[in-house]
């Protein structure tokens, strides 16, 4: 599902409506930075999860290594 060039069109003139031309930049700010904010967050939860899983399969050999002698 993609956006024409009406629909990007119709939307644009409904925000510039709805919140003036003044506060438009103030939105695609906001807008900006909780873009960055979320990937930030996105990707200290992989990093996290990655860490999880490394030391999990680090136990898991250990444990393996212990119970095969």
């Amino acid at each position: 599902m993609s956006l024409g060039l009406t629909e990007i069109a119709l939307i644009l003139v409904v925000v510039l409506v709805l919140f003036g031309g003044k506060r438009i930049p103030e939105l695609a700010k906001a807008l900006g930075k909780a873009q960055y904010e979320y990937k930030k967050a996105k990707e200290m939860l992989q990093n996290e999860a990655q860490e999880l899983k490394d030391s999990v399969e680090k136990a898991a050999k250990e444990e393996e290594n212990k119970s095969g002698k």
